[in-house]
Order: C-alpha cells, then structure tokens, then sequence
C-alpha cells in the first residue's frame, strides 16, 4: 500500500487527465505563456505545436487580445512591452514589464533594420540592404524574402523609396502577402510607370499585379506604411485637400483597390491612420490636443465619430482597454521627441494615470520613423510549415512538433 501512495504521488498531470482535456485548458492560457509550457514534456510540445491548436487558440483570443508594443532600440535592437499591467492596473506607480528579443538576423555586420507591419503576430522587417523578414517573436520562426527582382529594375534601394507597402493575410488561401509598390528606375519616357508587385509566403514567390493598380496612384502620395484590417491593407492620403477617397484599400483576396473617405470636417488636417479596437481609426494632433476619430462601421463613411479628445498634443494612441467609451492607452513624447511616457486617459479626455517607460534606452529623435507597433502574440506557423508537416504526415516522417526541437526557418 505504501508503495502504491509513492507512485501515485508522483503521477504527472499527464496521466491524470484525457489529452483532450489538458488541450481544452491550454486554449484558456495566454500564448506568451504557452510558448514557455512547450519544454515541460514531448506531450504538451505536440499540443501546443499543433496548428489546428494555434489557429483554435488565436480564434478564441483574438476578440480579447492582450497587446504588447515591439519598440525598436537605435535601430538595430528591438524589446517588447506588454501592456496588459497598463490597462487593468489602479496603482499610480504601475509600470509596464519589458523584455528584450533576439531578433532573426545573423549579426556579422552593423546594419539597420525598419518595421513595416505586423498580422496575427508575425513582424515584417525591412533589413539593409536587400531583404524582408517576416518574423514570429514568441514561436521563434523566421522567413527571409529577398526582392532583389524588383530592386534591379526600381528606384527602390531601400524600403522607405517604396511608393507604399504592407502586410496582410488573406484568408481565402491562408496565405501571408508583402505588398509593394513601386517606379521604374530607367523609364522609357517622361511619364514615370508605377508597378505593384505581391510575395506570397504559401507560394515563396513574387506576383507581379500591375494591372490592379489605381491610375494614378501618385507618387509620395499616401503614407506608405500600410494597416492590415478586415482582410486587406490601408494607406492615407499625404495630402488632405479633399476628403474624398482619402484613404486607399488593397483587398488581399480580390486583389483590387478601392477607396474611402474621411470626415469632411479633417479637410487640411494633419492625420495618422490606425487601427484601434478593430477599427479604422484617425488621430489628428494640434499643438494642444490630439482628436481620435473612428469608422465604427467599416467602410461607411457616415460611421465616423469623434471618439476621443486627448489634452496632450504629442502623442500615439495604442489600444483600448475595453472597447470604445473605455480608457485609451498612449504614447506621449517630450518636447523635442527625446523622451516618452505611457498615459492613460479615460472617455471623457481626463488624466487617469502616467506610467513610466521602462526601457533602459528611452530616446527616440526620430518620431516620424516608424520605431514601434502595437503587436499581439500568437503561435501560428508559417504556411511553409503547415506544407512541411502535410508532407511528413503522407510519407510517415516524424512531424514537427513532436520534439522538441524549435521550427525556424534560416536565418536572416
């Protein structure tokens, strides 16, 4: 009897409850915790490396998800700060956890990387000179895209000569797309060609779209930083002299654009197009104040409201922390763009609290680069991997997954 208490004390969870059950718990867990649960045993590798699991788990969070700001440090490192302590703390003195992350590139000389976009928590870089990235932080796999076809025949010798870009993903193929437009670099005559070219990551290869394009499409036009929503990517108008169509849409599966307006009351504004709560939204800053309008419905022009009025003129709204009519919270800067706080400010414009940033390095001279983006995890596999399990499934291999190796794919 004795020995039967010893064994039975020392029975894992495991062996305690049907596999089906531990899975449905691991679907309640945050993902960032998740990924650390990989190593505890071959079986909870296999559960949580699964994909069918991934997608389940980022259905079931992705109405309620818990957001963290990837911050690139002096160009060439990058850490993460969850925001989760910011949204539900009451504590004035609360600050954010940070952590910095190994990024996916080999280091054998100093060069600077850009972000360019995230979607259902992969990263798209822009690495000097000639590559992209797409990059997964918490799973650790990685994919580099070289689009040295395209520069050779371009103006574009580094990202920021693009006309506009983005990344996306397009559900009709489960497929991740890189969207990029750009200009003849030799013309033939006067009147400059713009082309669209596409990379599918399902696919590894670039699709060249030139007859999608919008003619004309201008150039330096549109801020060329694209927002994936809804199924397609998003770019305003440099230029508000008109409200009308002032905002350029590229639907991944249709392989079209459109566009849409904006209030007309912004006409001659200073806009930044984002997306907050799952919506479009524009913040527009004076010198005093910043205001926060959304298209609560998407792609009605009538649906635009004006949710919120910030009394901080420098700032950049992150993320909701209920819905609209909820606090907000933001990024405000310093004068001079030499330092930056977290602020958290409810409905009605009031101050709730300041939170101190707790990076080491808490410089960012150049606020108009793109030097952060909201992010929320997940533990998606590329579609390459989804293709390399498929094939090892029909010819009997082991699959991925069920060692406890890490998936990565090479390294950039």
């Amino acid at each position: 009897m004795e020995h039967f208490n010893l064994s039975k004390k020392h029975k894992s969870m495991n062996d305690i409850l049907p596999v089906e059950l531990i899975r449905i718990i691991f679907l309640m867990v945050p993902a960032k915790q998740l990924a650390r649960f990989r190593c505890v045993s071959k079986l909870w590798h296999s559960l949580i490396s699964d994909p069918h699991f991934a997608q389940s788990h980022f259905n079931l969070h992705s109405a309620t998800p818990s957001p963290s700001c990837l911050f690139v440090k002096a160009l060439t490192e990058a850490y993460f700060v969850h925001l989760d302590p910011l949204i539900n703390v009451s504590s004035a003195s609360a600050s954010a956890s940070v952590k910095e992350v190994s990024l996916p590139f080999k280091k054998k000389a100093p060069s600077e990387f850009r972000l360019m976009g995230c979607c259902r928590g992969f990263v798209l870089f822009h690495r000097e000179r000639h590559f992209l990235v797409v990059w997964n932080p918490l799973t650790g796999s990685s994919q580099r895209i070289s689009y040295s076809r395209v520069e050779s025949r371009s103006y574009l010798h580094r990202y920021s000569d693009a006309i506009i870009y983005g990344f996306g993903y397009d559900d009709s193929q489960d497929d991740y797309i890189v969207v990029l437009a750009w200009r003849d670099r030799y013309p033939q005559s006067q009147r400059l060609q713009n082309h669209l070219d596409c990379f599918s990551l399902r696919t590894n290869s670039w699709i060249n779209l030139d007859p999608a394009l919008p003619k004309p499409l201008g150039w330096r036009e549109w801020q060329p930083c694209g927002l994936f929503l809804n199924g397609a990517i998003h770019w305003l108008s440099y230029d508000l002299h008109s409200y009308i169509d002032a905002i350029l849409i590229f639907d991944l599966k249709d392989r079209s654009f459109s566009k849409i307006s904006i209030p007309e009351l912004l006409v001659r504004s200073s806009a930044n197009l984002i997306v907050l709560g799952g919506c479009l939204a524009l913040d527009i800053h004076d010198h005093h104040k910043t205001y926060i309008w959304v298209m609560k419905e998407y792609k009605v022009q009538s649906s635009w409201t004006l949710m919120y009025e910030i009394p901080y003129g420098d700032c950049d709204p992150l993320c909701l922390s209920n819905g609209f009519g909820s606090d907000i919270i933001l990024l405000e800067y310093s004068e001079g763009y030499t330092k930056i706080r977290f602020a958290k400010y409810n409905a009605s414009g009031e101050l709730l609290q300041h939170f101190n940033h707790p990076s080491p390095h808490n410089s960012f001279k150049h606020r108009r680069l793109k030097h952060f983006i909201v992010h929320t995890e997940s533990l998606l596999p590329f579609p390459s991997d989804l293709k390399d399990m498929d094939k090892k499934k029909k010819t009997g291999h082991r699959v991925r997954g069920e060692c406890f190796e890490q998936v990565e794919h090479e390294e950039a």
